[in-house]
């Protein structure tokens, strides 16, 4: 199904169009799972807040335990991702993955809610990144942008799909019900992902250095000055995002009046725009550049982050209306960054590069929830204080992101570096 190719090309695959596009919408129904398994435990926060007597700060918690273990785990990805075929590895990691789910719908108490969700996190960090390593080895990157719109539309079908479900699941069986949905959809994509995906080990095609040299060499990987900028944009840039994301819904319910069920509606509408704009996106990006058309779209989210967090006495009907426009600025400008940071490595250590990457997004995702949650506090009538701030602090985040954007730089565009100072090869 596919060739391996001199591994110094952009592309170390040859794939028909059609089989192409089946691997980029099986990893896209992937991530999907992913990101619901994520997404779903926000809207779900009031009745998990509710059901296990918890406070915002712990809520805050539990969203931060998966991104923190995630990023752990990514990070220990790192130094072994390039070892074995990606295929072996992504369907291993999803089973572990769907277990993970079972573990969290089973919970009886915040402990072991706790612990389902840090279970989750290592399995789904390892996940995000080698979806995104089998893209950046499958699609030049000429394309890359229109492919990273595609498996980034996972986000807008959770929203359009996942999400609305879970809640509306959980609104009516109880808030463990979404994740008993996950555990039957991930058996069903595992199973066609066996069939679909072929084997991928062109990336192995160079001499591998032994497994001692991991972590010194992923260390160097870390360290290296031509990848460092990108790591600390992807985590200064996620906690921009999450330090909002996380808390709309239970700052909807509670200061607003809005029922749990109704959240359903929203996230259902506001996730319909991305479906289409995040490949159109991609596109643009693909032709006009990924950092302009990110820093575009990174000033176009400022407006609708400010105004949700100071969001004033508008009827449900409103807030329904208005959250496209958010879903679509907040995703708009991650499809250009994701695929700006899959031009920064070489080809031999890309899924490396993507898996650190992918941990520093995930300890940023963590970190942003957890500072929002020590930024919010609930007043005596039950109502969130403090999201205004959140606001300031996640643009001015977003602001910093942006202008350090310039930072990040093709490793097409560079000189080669000495071979003693890279981690070329390492993991």
């Amino acid at each position: 199904m596919g060739r391996a190719i001199d591994p110094k090309d952009s592309s170390l695959y040859s794939f028909t169009a059609s089989a192409e596009r089946r691997l980029l919408w099986l990893l896209a129904f992937t991530q999907f799972t992913v990101i619901m398994d994520f997404m779903v435990m926000m809207p779900l926060g009031p009745q998990i807040m509710h059901a296990f007597d918890i406070s915002p700060a712990a809520f805050a918690t539990a969203v931060s335990a998966y991104s923190w273990c995630a990023g752990i785990s990514g990070l220990l990805a790192s130094t072994y991702v390039d070892r074995f075929d990606r295929r072996s590895l992504l369907l291993t990691m999803f089973a572990l993955f769907s277990v993970s789910n079972l573990v969290c719908a089973l919970a009886g108490n915040f402990e072991v809610l706790l612990l389902a969700r840090a279970f989750a996190g290592l399995t789904g960090g390892v996940m995000t990144s080698l979806i995104m390593a089998i893209v950046s080895d499958v699609i030049p990157p000429q394309r890359r942008g229109a492919a990273t719109g595609i498996v980034m539309s996972a986000f807008s079908l959770a929203s359009v799909i996942g999400v609305p479900i879970g809640i509306a699941l959980g609104a009516h069986w109880g808030w463990s019900t979404p994740f008993f949905l996950l555990f039957g959809l991930t058996l069903v994509i595992g199973l066609v992902a066996r069939w679909l995906v072929p084997p991928l080990t062109a990336h192995m095609s160079g001499a591998l250095r032994p497994f001692s040299r991991a972590l010194p060499d992923l260390l160097k990987l870390i360290a290296d000055p031509g990848y460092r900028p990108a790591f600390m944009l992807s985590f200064s840039l996620m906690i921009a995002h999450m330090m909002v994301i996380a808390f709309i819904s239970p700052f909807l319910v509670a200061n607003h009046g809005v029922a749990p069920a109704s959240i359903a509606w929203m996230y259902c509408i506001g996730g319909i725009a991305p479906f289409f704009t995040s490949r159109l996106i991609g596109r643009l990006a693909d032709r006009y550049g990924h950092r302009r058309v990110f820093r575009l779209m990174l000033i176009v989210s400022l407006a609708p982050v400010l105004f949700l967090t100071h969001l004033p006495p508008i009827p449900y009907g409103a807030v329904v209306m208005f959250f496209p426009f958010f879903m679509v600025a907040m995703t708009g400008r991650m499809v250009p960054f994701q695929a700006l940071l899959t031009t920064v490595p070489r080809p031999q250590v890309r899924g490396a590069f993507l898996s650190v990457n992918s941990s520093f997004q995930s300890l940023g995702s963590g970190c942003g929830a957890w500072l929002g949650g020590m930024i919010l506090s609930t007043a005596a009538d039950g109502s969130i204080s403090g999201y205004g701030t959140v606001g300031w602090v996640a643009t001015a985040l977003a602001v910093a992101v942006g202008i350090g954007s310039a930072r990040v730089v093709p490793w097409s565009s560079c000189a080669p570096r000495p071979t003693q100072s890279t981690p070329t090869d390492a993991v």
